[in-house]
């Protein structure tokens, strides 16, 4: 444990962070999770709709720093192959 007061601060504000940062990647996990239930399920138009909501989330985290820009890139990518592969 930190002795300094600005140290005992920066672990205050440390914690805080990995909280926001943690509540922001399982909201875009669990949208992404929705999606392909319904992917699986074959609920094409409920997919649709999942994905827009998933692709938004995922640029949210991506805004946030929490992952990165090409990280973000790749998983729209692929939920886009999976909904396109689902459509056909």
């Amino acid at each position: 444990m930190p002795n300094i007061k600005s140290a005992k601060k920066r672990v205050k504000i440390i914690e805080k962070k990995t909280m926001t940062n943690n509540m922001i990647k399982t909201g875009y996990k669990s949208a992404v999770k929705k999606f392909e239930e319904a992917i699986a399920a074959g609920n094409l138009e409920e997919a649709k709709t999942l994905f827009s909501e998933a692709t938004k989330k995922i640029d949210q985290a991506c805004t946030k720093g929490v992952i990165v820009k090409n990280t973000a890139a790749r998983k729209k990518s692929s939920l886009s192959k999976k909904l396109n592969a689902a459509m056909a």
